[in-house]
């Protein structure tokens, strides 16, 4: 009985409510002694957690909840940005306003229905509580994620009553063309000083992350890239080609597109002064 107690929990992460485990066909003396041994642990008289089970799930437990916004975006390995130790939790919008320096409570409900005894949120209802806690960048990088993970498609999202300002506001930005969050953000820039970018656009037979004007390339290399001296010299190769071909390149990482907008913004704003968009004539 042990060892199969063991397997379920752990198909179930390491948590579950109590009708739960009784509707499995463990009764109260099964549970009883799983507690009595260490095995299992009791969180608010009705939950019962294992050794595996996640701090997030196990909070969201004690305030009677659901892990969502950016601590089950990034669970879920969505690209996110923010990294506060706050574990977001959507509530019931009758729930105790708990007042907690480790919870951040969410009271607004997604547009999907969620079961009784559960602590996991369906992924619209994490985007639609991204849309309204963070940023708007931010959110919509953590949507565009979501659309190039293929965990959900761009129609779908559209297809969704969100019933939400914020939700409807992010919908509207969402494109499904970046390949990383560093790309949404920079595009971001770009749009705020009114600067037109087409992405993915094929160059010399292969994609460029963006295209400004008729000669203005820009790439975008994500927190990943370049781990092998060999990528760095595909890249090089790259770059080399496209400016024997007329092109201006412009290629900036992760840590200045995150952190120092201002320096890729005004690279930007720049080369546009030089005409390095323009075609040879223009």
């Amino acid at each position: 009985m042990r060892a199969r107690l063991e397997k379920w929990m752990h198909e179930r992460n390491g948590i579950a409510h109590s009708s739960q485990l009784r509707a499995a066909g463990y009764t109260t003396h099964h549970i009883s002694r799983a507690v009595d041994s260490g095995m299992l642990s009791r969180v608010r008289r009705s939950w019962l957690v294992s050794a595996e089970c996640s701090p997030a799930f196990r909070r969201a437990a004690e305030v009677g909840g659901r892990v969502t916004c950016v601590t089950a975006a990034r669970s879920a390995g969505l690209w996110t940005e923010k990294t506060d130790a706050l574990v977001h939790v959507s509530v019931a919008t009758n729930a105790s306003r708990l007042a907690t320096d480790a919870v951040k409570l969410h009271w607004a409900q997604g547009p999907v229905p969620t079961a009784a005894h559960t602590v996991e949120e369906p992924l619209l209802n994490v985007l639609f509580q991204t849309a309204r806690c963070l940023e708007p960048a931010q959110a919509t990088v953590i949507w565009e994620s979501a659309v190039r993970l293929q965990m959900v498609t761009l129609e779908e999202l559209r297809r969704t009553k969100w019933r939400s300002t914020a939700a409807t506001n992010v919908l509207a930005t969402v494109g499904e063309l970046s390949d990383a969050g560093t790309e949404t953000r920079f595009v971001q820039l770009m749009r705020a000083c009114g600067v037109d970018v087409v992405q993915q656009v094929w160059l010399d037979g292969h994609p460029v992350d963006a295209l400004i004007g008729k000669r203005l390339v820009v790439q975008i290399d994500g927190f990943e890239f370049h781990r092998a001296a060999k990528d760095r010299r595909r890249d090089i190769r790259a770059d080399a080609r496209l400016t024997l071909q007329g092109y201006t390149v412009l290629r900036f990482d992760y840590q200045q597109v995150m952190r120092d907008p201002d320096y890729v913004r005004q690279t930007v704003l720049r080369a546009l002064a030089q005409g390095l968009h323009r075609a040879p004539g223009r």
